[in-house]
């Protein structure tokens, strides 16, 4: 075959279908898809008049695909307040009132990214402690994993919530000692203030994805699965398919089985849109909250907190429904479940949607699966269900999960490799913007267990760690295969896309703890480059 790019002079890696690691020094490329992988004598003659990229020696790997993440609230998220590196509430505040001196002309301050497990505060932060910093407009700032938000009284006010309001169902208003609202709300609690922030204009949806796919393309994602979108969304990665302008691949998860999902699944689920660059044929649902904020749904209360088991957000009538619903209409179904009382609940509702109208070829997915009673662990292996989890969510939590949890039900939190000694597909993720996009990270939090300066040492419960191939393998072919594209995305074989990164070291013969460090030196999609380092 013809080739019209020859990327040469380089220190190749690629899976195979096995999943096993194969090393090449030159690749070509014709039409956006691979040829051959192989030796620069080998291909060198047979590269004809084609575009020569000379690799200089540098390492190339498979683009990353992050099989969980929000692309759209990436992009919102890197116009925001930033308050993910806050180390203390005064940090936090601090860090607001400079945003909002900045931003006058914002009817609302928004942010995200705290974390008072972190400022080891001991309590929620509440309404008053921002009216110091911002009281003259309305305050919103979504905690760290997106299931907790903090208002200023301003925007509490606006909202027309009181003492008098209701916990709605699948949410909590934090309260005082006086029944008042004090300044967070859980989950579908949040839904009582953003229903009150006016939406994006169709210039700001636009700005808000340029920004999110040049972060993406920044950091080696050649791909993303975006859990839970709405059909202006759709519409909106339609018309960036249509001009060329997607970056980066995207396998969209429809937020919910209500409104949206019915006007965008009348012709059935959308495949291989704009040459490949956009599928939309999952569903995304919820079965509970978050562990940080006390939302996951456990099955004996909190160690922590001896009177909540966290929210289940629906019925297993309910549920069952729903999945039935989406499964019904050849959709695949993803649902976010972070408990292990979430994850039984799923596992119940998958297992009697398949006995009533099957749907177990679909590659239906549980979401996170952070916290699983083991004995339900065998349940995804007879389900066929993938385990779509996210390693930095381990690093992050490993700070208060275990007083959350207690250490007995830690067996089954994290527990990548004893998914995987079971053969249960588990496809990697970042959750962005809920942690950073950079997939490295999340590669070396996989390998290691440990947070950027190497604590704690010899890592955190160390033997759910994987290898670093196994790690990739969660980043490439297996987040593919969750897709349904392994046929044509995930590895470097021939007549797949030409999907690759250029970085800056070898992280198969370097160390570890390095692997984070890693820098992204160009991004290619589709032999494409649509990112190179100093030319942003």
């Amino acid at each position: 075959m013809a080739a019209d790019l020859f990327v040469d002079h380089v220190n190749g890696y690629t899976l195979d279908s096995a999943g096993k690691l194969q090393r090449f020094e030159a690749m070509l490329v014709e039409q956006g898809r691979v040829v051959a992988t192989g030796s620069h004598a080998d291909l060198a003659q047979r590269s004809g008049g084609a575009q020569v990229l000379d690799g200089k020696g540098r390492t190339l790997i498979p683009g990353l695909i992050d099989a969980h993440g929000h692309v759209m609230g990436l992009g919102i998220a890197l116009r925001q307040a930033d308050l993910t590196a806050t180390k203390s509430l005064a940090d936090a505040l601090a860090a607001v009132k400079t945003y909002a001196a900045a931003h006058v002309d914002m009817a609302w301050v928004e942010g995200r990214g705290w974390n008072q497990a972190i400022w080891k505060l001991g309590r929620f932060p509440t309404a008053r402690e921002l009216d110091g910093v911002v009281a003259d407009r309305p305050v919103w700032l979504e905690r760290v994993d997106g299931h907790a938000g903090w208002a200023n009284s301003a925007a509490i006010k606006l909202a027309g919530i009181d003492a008098n309001t209701k916990d709605p169902a699948g949410g909590r208003i934090e309260r005082d000692a006086a029944g008042k609202p004090s300044g967070v709300f859980v989950d579908a609690a949040m839904e009582l203030i953003t229903a009150k922030i006016p939406a994006m204009t169709a210039a700001e949806a636009e700005k808000a994805l340029d920004a999110a796919l040049a972060e993406m393309a920044k950091n080696g994602l050649t791909g993303a699965h975006d859990a839970g979108i709405d059909a202006d969304t759709v519409a909106l990665f339609k018309r960036y398919a249509d001009a060329h302008k997607l970056s980066a691949r995207i396998y969209a998860l429809i937020g919910g089985t209500g409104k949206d999902f019915d006007r965008l699944a009348v012709d059935g689920p959308l495949t291989g849109y704009g040459g490949g660059f956009l599928d939309v044929r999952a569903v995304k649902l919820y079965a509970d909250g978050a562990l940080g904020s006390r939302g996951a749904a456990l099955l004996a209360p909190y160690s922590d907190d001896a009177h909540n088991k966290g929210l289940l957000f629906h019925k297993p009538d309910e549920l069952t429904a729903m999945i039935a619903k989406a499964i019904g209409k050849g959709y695949q179904v993803g649902v976010h479940a972070i408990g292990d009382a979430a994850n039984r609940e799923v596992l119940d509702s998958f297992a009697a949607v398949y006995k009533t109208q099957g749907g177990k070829d679909l590659r239906n997915r549980i979401e996170h699966a952070q916290i699983v009673a083991p004995e339900d662990i065998p349940r995804f292996r007879e389900l066929n269900l993938i385990a779509s989890m996210q390693p930095t969510h381990a690093t992050s939590d490993m700070n208060m999960a275990e007083d959350r949890l207690g250490k007995q039900r830690m067996q089954g939190a994290y527990a990548w490799r004893t998914f995987l000694r079971q053969g249960t597909v588990v496809a990697g993720g970042s959750d962005f913007p809920v942690e950073s996009p950079n997939p490295f990270y999340g590669l070396y939090s996989a390998v290691t267990r440990q947070d950027h300066d190497g604590r704690p040492p010899g890592g955190w419960y160390p033997q759910q760690a994987l290898t670093l191939t196994e790690a990739l393998r969660a980043f490439t072919l297996d987040a593919a295969y969750a897709g349904h594209a392994e046929k044509t995305l995930g590895t470097l074989e021939p007549g797949k896309c030409a999907d690759f990164l250029l970085i800056d070291r070898d992280i198969f013969a370097g160390k570890p703890a390095q692997i984070w460090s890693t820098v992204v030196l160009e991004t290619w999609v589709g032999g494409r480059r649509v990112y190179a380092r100093g030319a942003d």
